[in-house]
């Protein structure tokens, strides 16, 4: 068996089934094992593109996600796809080719030491050879997945692939290793002391799935809950108890709950995402993890580090409790935003346009959002009908991640209506990948929402009295055609034909762009300075 050869197999039965990349000339033979493995390799049309494909795939189906890269730009530009994967907390293994022994450390084309470029975003970067292969595979898959979730990176020396392996290992999947907690006792006494608290729920607690549980603990305490936006669909949002979703679009509304709280409970609340001391009042934190990260700067504050179960089964005391949370605020706060939400539906704008989208496609539709003002609406107005079918950035939240992040769901889910929203400046940053969708036949719906500008941007210079400069993306119609790449534009200018388009779309059953032409005055009313 040859390294090549040994990879691909490891890589088959540990569940791979794509690997996203460009190929250079020494990945022909990984090209070739794969193929006979099983394992599709995927043609994409920028390396950054295949790491977020790998990303999203490793986020959905829990089976780690594979890219790959050849020597130098090639690896430059999967960098980004690496730190997507390491703050987003996705299970990825990354392969590059590398100079082989004789020249490592010499000046020559494309050479640069790859180990020190993924080193910081990544959990580990390895150096293959053709005895330590499997091994290295092996631990590099159990690492990957091990809490928290994050890429590894494999450097292949380009004269190995043809080499015979050593005796090859198996993979054998582990449950993720988490920590004890050190002091029970205090953790008993915040809970106990409370009256008044709110649980924040954030991207651990969404990794591992915990709303069923979660919502029969609030059904007899009636706790409310705030979300980080990676979080969102853990609890459907006509939940009794769901409040709205932190730093997105008013979010500023969920100060009339805040203000009263006396004890914050973090379930699974990752600050990658958004810190704690960004948004809590002064009183004690009480946070449940799988894995300690940074402690919060706050005064009073216990930690208990553990699986979920067991988080519930420690908070199981709250339910003899009497707490005195009146339900009527988070009503309230939730008819003030839907206030604000309906009265932007006057003209053609975001929150027209997601409107029409979220009355228009399935349910249980795969939506991808790329990063931008869009991203903020999204985040606290769209309706997940409590499936976490919403998949975003916010980790990373790097531009460009929507459309590949919509392929490999695609992949990934191949019987899901699939929607990528994005705004014209992250659609312009891989919009290569257009023909990606083509290539695969993959019926990706590309919701364009057009403004001809970095709105975002825009807006913050505006917050600080600053004119507009540099944020005009062009001029007049972003496409001045029905066709892009040979894939269909479908324009909307009004709800009407927003509903048309969108309507067209879900028939066609094949990739389509609907360019929704908007205009941004939405944003706002709706972006908190923060």
């Amino acid at each position: 068996m040859t390294v090549a050869e040994q990879i691909a197999d490891i890589l088959s039965d540990a569940g791979v089934r794509f690997v996203f990349g460009i190929p250079g000339g020494p990945s022909i033979h990984y090209m070739e094992a794969f193929r006979k493995s099983g394992i599709k390799f995927i043609l994409t049309s920028h390396e950054s593109s295949a790491g977020v494909m790998a990303s999203v795939t490793g986020r959905l189906t829990g089976i780690p996600g594979v890219c790959h890269a050849t020597f130098g730009p090639g690896a430059v530009n999967l960098a980004s796809g690496a730190g997507g994967a390491l703050l987003d907390r996705s299970p990825v293994i990354i392969l590059t080719s590398e100079m082989d022994d004789t020249m490592v450390g010499r000046t020559t084309q494309m050479n640069i030491d790859h180990q020190k470029l993924f080193l910081p975003l990544t959990k580990a970067t390895f150096r293959v050879n053709h005895l330590n292969a499997s091994e290295v595979l092996c631990k590099a898959l159990s690492m990957c997945t091990d809490e928290l979730p994050g890429p590894i990176h494999l450097g292949l020396p380009s004269d190995i692939a043809t080499m015979e392996a050593s005796e090859s290992s198996r993979f054998i999947p582990e449950s993720p290793a988490v920590s004890r907690p050190s002091d029970i006792q205090k953790v008993r006494d915040l809970l106990e002391k409370c009256v008044n608290p709110v649980i924040a729920v954030g991207l651990n607690a969404a990794r591992y799935s915990v709303g069923s549980r979660l919502s029969r603990f609030l059904s007899q305490t009636k706790i409310p809950v705030v979300l980080t936006p990676m979080a969102k669909g853990i609890l459907p949002e006509d939940h009794p108890c769901y409040a709205g979703v932190l730093f997105h679009a008013l979010s500023n509304c969920l100060d009339d709950i805040l203000n009263d709280i006396d004890l914050v409970i973090g379930l699974g609340y990752d600050p990658v995402e958004y810190n704690y001391e960004s948004w809590m009042p002064d009183v004690p934190l009480l946070e449940f993890t799988t894995k300690e990260t940074d402690l919060p700067t706050v005064k009073r504050f216990s930690r208990y580090t553990g699986r979920p179960g067991e988080w519930f089964e420690i908070l199981e005391c709250l339910h003899e409790r009497k707490l005195e949370f009146n339900q009527l605020k988070i009503e309230s706060v939730r008819n003030k935003m839907d206030s604000v939400f309906r009265g932007l539906r006057g003209h053609f704008g975001p929150v027209a346009a997601f409107s029409i989208l979220r009355e228009e496609i399935p349910a249980d539709s795969i939506v991808t959002f790329d990063v931008g003002s869009h991203l903020h609406l999204a985040g606290q107005y769209w309706n997940t009908f409590g499936k976490q079918n919403m998949i975003i950035t916010n980790g990373w939240s790097g531009m460009g991640f929507g459309l590949p992040a919509a392929l490999a769901a695609c992949l990934s889910s191949p019987e899901s209506t699939v929607v990528c929203v994005t705004g014209d400046g992250g659609f312009l940053m891989n919009a290569g990948e257009i023909i990606t969708a083509k290539r695969y036949k993959l019926p990706v719906i590309t919701v364009v929402l057009s403004d001809g500008e970095l709105n975002l941007i825009k807006l913050k210079q505006s917050w600080h009295d600053l004119p507009d400069y540099g944020t005009c993306l062009y001029e007049g119609d972003l496409f001045e055609t029905d066709k892009f790449m040979g894939i269909s534009i479908l324009s909307a200018d009004s709800e009407e034909t927003m509903k048309n388009a969108v309507r067209m779309a879900l028939a066609v059953k094949k990739p389509v762009i609907v360019n929704a032409k908007i205009t941004p005055d939405d944003y706002k009313s709706l972006i908190i300075k923060r």
